[in-house]
């Protein structure tokens, strides 16, 4: 943890080679958690790229070494909400149903894939942060923007349909 604050601070006086160094570190976090929004490996891999353009142009502003890899999460975020966005736009113009899932193809367990499709985005958004990268309701609270309670009730929501549905395509 010392020496990722070093590479913090070091990254925000300008150091690029310490911009690449966390950027190595959180690059697997932050693709998973694209990938498992998203669906498409693709799309996950343009919004990291995009979110990690934003967070080393705008890492001088950072006031807390420890909070970069929330900073980074939140804009990561961002971009995948505006490209969900888009799969929403594509779905209403083109009237296509499956213009999403046939992306999901490329997950290698199709059945997990189908089950994180029928979760809601932000009930997607919160099983991923929790699941994916270990936050606790109130640290996905603060970096969503949901209120903590709501955090809860997707997670339970969230982890009911999931049950739900493998149980179901079990049999």
């Amino acid at each position: 943890m010392k020496e990722t604050n070093t590479l913090v601070q070091k990254a925000v006086k300008g150091d690029t080679g310490a911009f690449a160094q966390l950027y190595k570190e959180i690059y697997k976090e932050l693709y998973y958690i694209a990938l498992s929004a998203l669906g498409s490996p693709d799309d996950a891999a343009d919004c990291v790229e995009d979110a990690v353009l934003d967070a080393y142009t705008g890492i001088r502003k950072l006031k807390n070494e420890e909070a970069f890899r929330a900073y980074i999460i939140k804009i990561l975020l961002a971009k995948i909400k505006r490209k969900q966005k888009e799969y929403y736009r594509q779905r209403q113009t083109e009237e296509l149903s499956e213009s999403v899932p046939e992306c999901r193809n490329h997950f290698a367990d199709v059945e997990i894939a189908q089950a994180l499709a029928s979760l809601s985005d932000a009930e997607r958004e919160c099983v991923t942060l929790s699941l994916i990268a270990g936050y606790k309701g109130e640290e996905i609270a603060k970096l969503t923007g949901i209120a903590h309670v709501t955090v809860r009730s997707h997670l339970s929501r969230a982890r009911a349909k999931l049950k739900k549905f493998l149980s179901d395509s079990e049999q």
